[in-house]
């Protein structure tokens, strides 16, 4: 019935930070998997990163993996997406979604529920 809500994108310049926030409500709230996606016109939607609901086991696709960190704020719905040292091709609407269960976290098909996006665009 709801959607994960984020925020937190913008226009930066290649080399800087930015920290994206998802405010997850719908009925896989409590359990399963936080996932973020990101999306460019024209190509397929490309898994970034997950997280367990409870904050274990983070999960990085290799174009994340060392620059990118996810987390979840335990007192909050909340699960952030720490960028660092953003470059050109990073430039996508990020999508926060969520799903019950923990296999198969890189697969899209597998979320039941999906944010509208935030933008962020990096400048070279």
């Amino acid at each position: 019935q709801t959607q994960p809500v984020e925020s937190g994108g913008g226009l930066v310049k290649a080399g800087a930070s930015l920290r994206l926030s998802c405010t997850v409500s719908g009925s896989t709230a409590g359990a399963g998997t936080v996932g973020w996606f990101r999306q460019t016109p024209g190509k397929e939607r490309e898994f970034v990163a997950a997280i367990e609901w409870y904050g274990g086991s983070p999960f990085y696709a290799n174009s994340a993996m060392g620059r990118f960190t996810i987390s979840r704020d335990k007192a909050e719905n909340t699960f952030y997406l720490q960028m660092d040292d953003l470059r050109p091709e990073d430039t996508a609407l990020y999508l926060c979604a969520a799903r019950a269960g923990f296999q198969f976290v890189y697969v899209t098909t597998g979320y039941n529920f999906w944010g509208r996006g935030t933008q962020v665009t990096v400048s070279s």
